[in-house]
């Protein structure tokens, strides 16, 4: 019988942590395969909309940060903080070329849609190209113009995602499971990460997941 790891993934795209904790489990996942070759791992990205009251527009992104976190030197300590952080995992984030911080309802609207239309590589492909649109293309994740264009460079029938977006800031309702904190990893449903944790921390996660299975299809 082929053995199987569930991945649920909880995140949103204006995170940066959730896109170092992408990165953080796709190495995990390669050391995990070198050992498991024959287990069968399935990765869920649930959405979870971090800025619920943003305004449809959504703001300036320093002027955010300053509010956010009190003064500019707080907020150049935090991108520092990020960026050494995204190096690390193999990431390029420069956040002083992010323009906005968007309402990303729409955004997480439309990945769910083309999830469920699109295959397992358009999906990681869209996933990608999401992330990359708001930390390296200053491009606004809010525009319903941007999303479907998106879209389409995946190879995906915008056509087919047009209702799914309001364009009105109503808030994304996800994953009812969500955690209050991103990103989140739940493996096979038993065990949860919480934080950008290292590759070493979601592979150990990954393999007590498995041992946990196991031992629950043993016969007594």
């Amino acid at each position: 019988m082929s053995r199987r790891l569930r991945i649920d993934v909880f995140f949103d795209f204006i995170c940066p942590w959730c896109l170092i904790g992408k990165r953080q489990l796709e190495h995990a996942q390669v050391q995990f395969r070198s050992r498991h070759p024959d287990v069968q791992i399935t990765t869920v990205w649930h959405g979870v909309q971090l800025l619920p009251q943003m305004p449809v527009q959504g703001e300036p992104f320093a002027e955010f940060y300053r509010k956010r976190l009190g003064n500019a030197d707080a907020m150049t300590m935090r991108q520092a903080q990020v960026q050494q952080a995204a190096k690390a995992a193999g990431l390029n984030i420069d956040l002083t070329r992010i323009e906005t911080m968007p309402n990303t309802a729409d955004a997480h609207r439309l990945f769910e849609r083309a999830s469920e239309l699109g295959n397992a590589a358009q999906r990681e492909m869209l996933l990608e190209r999401l992330f990359a649109a708001y930390f390296n293309k200053r491009e606004n994740l809010g525009c319903r113009e941007t999303l479907l264009a998106i879209a389409r460079s995946c190879g995906i029938d915008a056509e087919a995602l047009v209702a799914c977006l309001k364009g009105d800031a109503t808030p994304f309702e996800g994953s009812p499971d969500a955690t209050s904190g991103v990103p989140s990893f739940l493996f096979d449903r038993r065990i949860t990460v919480i934080g950008a944790q290292p590759a070493q921390a979601l592979l150990g996660a990954m393999n007590e997941a498995l041992k946990e299975n196991e031992r629950e299809r043993q016969p007594a």
